[in-house]
């Protein structure tokens, strides 16, 4: 169950994942649907398939024994640092270790890049993922910055405040 590269040919694959472990019903039945929090998709093919023509953004995947995508998540160099986003799991798999895996591939793709810095946001209410996220080596920066309202990533019921967090890496 390797951690490699996506490619474009798994945009249907990504987008699926990302929206399955987000958003509506089969979200959940794991514990990081944000369905209670917003509505709509978390992401659409047209989006996922421009990640691949930016080449500040890679894209890794995960996969089991049949090569079908059970994770994904999304790298995108920036000045000094490697913003880490998208972090999916499909929910049936959640706490498997797989989320884990996707971090340890985050942070090797860092640190061969020379990116001493993962940064992260995530929304403020997700007690439970920030504390997952701290259990990992991040920590509050202590900046936020609002949700993308309006934006391609789903409609908030409610104003939502993403908090900023930071891995500094070893080495």
């Amino acid at each position: 169950m390797p951690v490699t590269i996506a490619t474009p040919i798994n945009v249907t694959a990504l987008t699926i994942i990302v929206n399955t472990a987000y958003r509506g019903e089969s979200s959940q039945r794991g514990w990081t649907s944000e369905a209670h929090l917003l509505s709509g998709s978390r992401i659409d093919e047209t989006t996922m398939a421009g990640y691949f023509t930016d080449p500040n953004v890679t894209i890794l995947k995960h996969t089991d024994n049949e090569d079908s995508i059970t994770g994904c998540v999304y790298l995108e160099a920036k000045q000094n640092k490697l913003y880490l986003g998208m972090l999916s799991v499909h929910p049936d798999l959640q706490d498997g270790g797989i989320g884990r895996q996707l971090l340890a591939a985050a942070d090797e793709f860092a640190t061969l890049h020379q990116l001493p810095v993962i940064a992260i946001t995530v929304i403020s209410t997700r007690t439970e993922l920030i504390e997952w996220y701290e259990r990992r080596g991040f920590v509050r920066t202590g900046g936020e910055l609002p949700f993308h309202a309006g934006e391609k990533f789903g409609k908030p019921h409610q104003p939502i405040v993403l908090i900023e967090m930071e891995k500094r890496l070893k080495g």
